[in-house]
């Protein structure tokens, strides 16, 4: 991004031990027209966290990277696939436990009362939680139990998803375990602030390192079991069900927070993993 005001990042711990492998490191934002992708050896997507209000774009300069003598990571490929929330379909169609999800994709599907009512009736809950299928930081994000008016203008022409909010996330939070290639690296647990449900430190959210269970390590497993070839970094969200099952909230592929604050080796197993990649 061109500007990071208001974010909370920590890719910077990476730095140093890339620097110590003998690379050079610079921040570069994807905005900015005027850089030449064949100065680098390697591109690494991180925090591009308006991608999802210009996609259209957003893709095009991955493809002119992809074109250049640089390696892109995570790959052009893997961020078509991962872009629209509609991979979780794939997954689910291959065993994975995902949250419930109704996906209006068709430009007839909008937000109406009746519609609110039926998607209530149908996953058999009070609140519902709807969103773009193109998102990220939660933006355009609703919990709600009555319908509101305004969600049909905000949802017109865009395509969304409808999910039953599910209350572990507030009760116990929402687990992202991040892995480098194939390798575990670290887990957290994220919870959100009183009287919220969004766990981004950008909105009030609390992290905290975490042990994970065998049963959460299964999960993320079963996931990554999916994905062929296996990404430089992936992170996979998880909450806990009614049945004490884990469902997959996302897999994310493009530009995650990687929180390496939050494992102190963290940075050096990311550092390496680049450099495996491209010795």
């Amino acid at each position: 991004m061109d500007c990071l005001d208001g974010y909370t990042f920590d890719d910077e711990l990476a730095m140093e031990p890339l620097r110590e492998l003998g690379f050079e490191v610079s921040l570069v934002s994807w905005r900015n027209t005027s850089v030449n992708w064949d100065d680098f050896e390697a591109v690494i997507i991180r925090t591009t966290w308006d991608y999802q209000k210009s996609p259209a774009e957003f893709l095009e300069v991955l493809r002119k990277i992809k074109a250049s003598n640089a390696r892109l990571e995570n790959s052009l490929a893997t961020v078509e696939w991962n872009l629209a929330k509609t991979y979780l379909q794939e997954l689910e169609a291959k065993g994975v436990k995902i949250v419930p999800t109704i996906w209006a994709i068709c430009d007839e599907i909008s937000v109406t009362k009746s519609k609110f009512d039926d998607w209530k009736a149908f996953f058999k809950t009070g609140e519902l939680i709807i969103k773009p299928i193109i998102s990220a930081t939660a933006e355009f994000t609703y919990r709600l139990s009555e319908f509101d008016v305004n969600l049909t203008e905000v949802f017109t022409n865009k395509p969304f998803m409808v999910q039953p909010f599910m209350p572990n996330v507030v009760s116990e939070g929402e687990y992202s375990l991040f892995y480098f290639g194939e390798d575990y690296s670290h887990i957290i647990l994220k919870t959100p602030k009183t009287d919220d449900f969004r766990v981004q430190e950008e909105h009030g959210g609390n992290i905290q390192p975490v042990q994970p269970s065998a049963k959460l390590l299964d999960a993320a497993k079963k996931v990554l079991d999916c994905i062929k070839p296996l990404p430089l970094y992936s992170r996979v969200d998880f909450v806990r069900d009614e049945n004490d099952d884990f469902c997959l909230m996302e897999l994310e592929l493009i530009e995650p927070a990687l929180y390496f604050r939050m494992d102190k080796n963290s940075p050096i197993r990311f550092a390496k993993a680049i450099a495996d990649l491209l010795n």
